[in-house]
């Protein structure tokens, strides 16, 4: 006899791909604006997007929300970065003050950021505005062993999607992931090889800053640790379970659950698409709900990107991740709705159309 559908599976089996009509009717503005057809470029996929994503033209963005995640990693005990756990407890109390990048790039994109410790090593302060779904005091040393059970990462995934329905309430209708914590780069490195069948050397980078020897401890870092756990890319979970961190997974539950609810998910960087793979492992229809917002500067991320089919809309060099890329594809993402929703058509304006070709011609 089959056990009890559990509340993830019921949530996978809701992912759907979008309804392509709101895309159409978004198209078929877009080309009445006054404007030569396709001129804006991207501008106009990205309002397309949102509309097909949503199922609504013009889209609305009245309530993006970056969600950032924390959590520890136990592989930081290899010296895999530049700073030690605790500055993770000292970020997430820096972000809940506002005085991070996170929060003065949301705050210049209209959007709210939400903060929630998955498993910092160091437990923050109690503070009003943290959300806590910690599943542990950080994972452990995937080096060793498994970096978490399934069950936990498991538990990881559904807290990401509690933590999302907690905010449909408010009007949510955007999605920006963001995350941070000591370690995370060398378990997305281990992710991305795990999924794609990368070369470890070929999807490693610097992370945190970390100098070329650095560099080359987290490399053979995350090659004993696949080594070790042999990860099977055809188990999303068992990926996650053996060289995932909490954080990661959180942000797996955050897509699935954008995508269940048709809602935009704008991924943030190299670490986040990390994520997205295993999401996309787990539903892989969940990939049309997913935009890239930018392309990170850790080698790695071309690799995820590529695995996602995704086409990121900035190319700044970043690679600080909590959400940041995604902060600036939001202020993006408010500029083609309202280039969607608030030009002129040729008609209303009175402006003549291009002339047509001559028969003749």
């Amino acid at each position: 006899m089959e056990g009890p559908v559990s509340e993830l599976q019921k949530l996978l089996d809701r992912i759907a791909s979008p309804d392509a009509s709101a895309g159409l009717h978004a198209q078929r503005r877009l080309d009445e604006l006054t404007k030569p057809a396709g001129s804006l470029g991207r501008l106009e996929e990205l309002a397309r997007r949102l509309a097909e994503i949503s199922g609504v033209c013009p889209p609305v963005i009245a309530d993006p929300v970056i969600f950032t995640l924390a959590a520890d990693h136990g592989v930081a005990a290899e010296g895999v970065s530049a700073y030690p756990q605790i500055v993770t407890t000292q970020m997430v109390e820096n972000f809940l003050r506002g005085g991070a990048a996170i929060n003065v790039l949301a705050r210049h994109a209209g959007a709210r950021v939400v903060v929630a410790d998955f498993g910092v090593a160091v437990a923050p302060g109690v503070h009003p505005s943290l959300r806590s779904f910690r599943i542990g005091a950080g994972t452990r040393n995937m080096c060793r062993e498994p970096a978490m059970t399934r069950d936990e990462a498991q538990s990881a995934i559904e807290a990401g999607i509690v933590l999302v329905e907690s905010e449909r309430p408010r009007g949510l209708d955007l999605i920006g992931t963001g995350e941070m914590g000591i370690g995370n780069t060398s378990a997305a490195s281990a992710i991305i090889a795990a999924f794609t069948g990368a070369a470890v050397q070929d999807v490693t980078g610097p992370g945190t800053g970390v100098d070329e020897d650095g560099r080359r401890r987290k490399v053979h870092a995350i090659e004993r640790a696949l080594h070790l756990n042999r990860p099977d890319p055809a188990d999303a979970l068992d990926v996650l379970s053996k060289v995932g961190g909490f954080e990661i997974a959180g942000l797996v539950g955050v897509m699935l659950a954008g995508a269940a609810h048709r809602i935009p998910v704008i991924v943030d960087g190299f670490i986040a698409s990390a994520a997205a793979l295993a999401a996309v492992r787990l539903a892989p229809a969940a990939r049309y709900c997913l935009l890239a917002s930018h392309r990170s500067a850790e080698p790695g991320h071309r690799h995820a990107l590529a695995a996602l089919g995704l086409d990121p809309y900035l190319d700044l060099g970043m690679r600080l991740g909590e959400g940041t890329g995604a902060a600036l594809c939001i202020d993006l993402a408010r500029a083609a709705v309202k280039v969607l929703s608030e030009m002129a058509t040729f008609k209303s304006a009175g402006v003549s159309t291009s002339r047509p070709e001559s028969a003749d011609t």
